[in-house]
């Protein structure tokens, strides 16, 4: 439940409020300003109810007031309700201009002061999401998510992208590649400068080499005019060869000699076109096999190939999964005209589950078309198409529980490592041997069945 804050030293109030309030919030009093501040940097409720008639001046609302001043000031985001007497109306709106979110007057209303109370709770967590998605998108320049491999990503992304290295960008269908290398592009000093995208297997081979390079005129059959190609086009900025992995072979030895020279012939051409840009290829493929299989030139991939970021796939990104769904909620929401407040605990835990084959376009594409067959205000799992496991393990948020599976975790990596040696992985793990017998008997291990003696 959230926790509430009531800052109130009228004993009677106190007792109508615990009365009314606590089956839907974990309630926390205070009667005066200290304890109020200790319980604001103890709980960090979002939301908290002040009575301006505070001692040591409970006939005036000056220690009330000060009390909301400082809350405000230690916990901006968090929505404060005043409570005044009766014919308190000016200070009332002198709260409000303070910072309050809202303001009730006494006597006191159960049902009217609970609905002022979810909607100061609802409005809470709207900005709040509101506010993460925003940064969220900001930090990582559309690369969405807060999982280490995407902080890791995006690390490098802020490394590559002043330099004018050719990056090889590796991940499978649906990873967000495209989307990478714009962020690239964007942070680069060719941020102005064009972005020309291009995919090596939706082109067919024999036109693949004219949308590249282009042509002049007279060059083929229909061939009535002059045309640039991607390259030329993206001159100054940026050129992204998507699928390079399906680029035909005979093509490959042409692009190895524009990434090394910088110029290009058009086809029915004699004549040599300098092309500065910058390059970031991409593929899903395993492009050291195809080396080897000679299905990829070997001089072409160490020339691509000068940083390579792999892009982790969705399934290897848990926590990112939900911050995901809901940025496509929120977009998508707004296009469709659907007023979706957001996914309910079957739906969370379902998307957790999914091993997510089709990565990122698959979770926009199961969010878009939810919104549009959702019945309520929530999405649930149905509106997904996904459905839990019966038997697949509840979400744990439980620090304890999340910290002793860690440990557990590693006491059996460093058996196993030291080949069930316990002096030497007491080392590894940087305990001593009473210390590791213990976390084995509070784990329940049986180090015989993980290595030797």
């Amino acid at each position: 439940m959230e926790t509430l804050l009531i800052v109130e030293d009228d004993i009677g109030i106190q007792k109508q409020l615990k009365w009314s309030l606590s089956e839907d919030y974990t309630l926390v009093f205070a009667d005066d300003r200290q304890s109020a501040i200790a319980a604001l940097r103890r709980y960090e409720p979002k939301v908290v109810t002040l009575d301006l008639g505070l001692p040591p001046d409970e006939a005036n609302a000056s220690e009330g007031l000060a009390v909301l001043e400082q809350i405000l000031k230690l916990a901006p985001l968090t929505k404060v309700i005043v409570i005044t007497g009766n014919e308190d109306k000016s200070n009332a709106l002198k709260a409000i201009d303070i910072g309050a979110h809202d303001f009730y007057q006494k006597p006191i209303d159960d049902d009217t002061l609970s609905v002022i109370i979810k909607r100061a709770f609802f409005v809470s967590e709207l900005e709040r999401e509101n506010a993460s998605l925003k940064q969220v998108s900001l930090d990582h320049n559309g690369f969405i998510g807060n999982s280490p491999q995407v902080l890791q990503v995006t690390k490098m992304v802020e490394r590559i992208a002043p330099t004018e290295v050719t990056t090889l960008l590796l991940g499978e269908s649906g990873t967000g590649k495209e989307v990478l290398a714009r962020a690239i592009h964007q942070r680069s000093p060719r941020r102005d400068q064009p972005f020309v995208a291009i995919n090596c297997a939706s082109i067919p081979e024999n036109l693949l080499e004219s949308e590249l390079f282009g042509h002049e005129k007279g060059a083929f059959t229909g061939a009535v005019k002059t045309t640039l190609g991607k390259i030329e086009t993206a001159n100054g900025g940026t050129l992204f060869l998507d699928e390079i992995g399906d680029m035909p072979f005979p093509l490959q030895a042409k692009i190895l000699r524009f990434l090394q020279e910088k110029v290009i012939e058009r086809i029915g051409g004699r004549k040599e076109i300098a092309v500065d840009v910058k390059i970031v290829c991409a593929t899903h493929q395993n492009l050291q096999e195809m080396v080897g299989q000679k299905e990829f030139r070997e001089d072409l991939f160490y020339r691509i190939s000068e940083i390579t970021i792999n892009i982790p796939p969705l399934r290897e990104r848990d926590q990112d999964v939900v911050v995901l769904a809901r940025y496509f909620l929120q977009l998508f929401k707004q296009q469709l005209h659907h007023d979706i407040s957001g996914f309910s605990d079957d739906a969370l835990k379902a998307m957790v589950d999914h091993r997510w084959p089709g990565n990122i376009r698959e979770l926009q594409n199961k969010v878009k078309s939810a919104i549009i067959m959702a019945d309520g205000k929530y999405i649930t799992a149905a509106d997904l198409c996904l459905f839990t496991q019966e038997d697949s393990p509840e979400l744990v948020f439980n620090l304890r529980q999340v910290r002793d599976e860690a440990e557990k975790n590693a006491v059996v990596r460093a058996l196993a490592y030291s080949n069930g040696n316990m002096s030497n992985a007491a080392t590894v793990l940087g305990v001593t041997r009473p210390t590791l017998y213990s976390l084995l008997d509070k784990f329940h291990i049986d180090k015989d069945k993980i290595g030797g003696a």
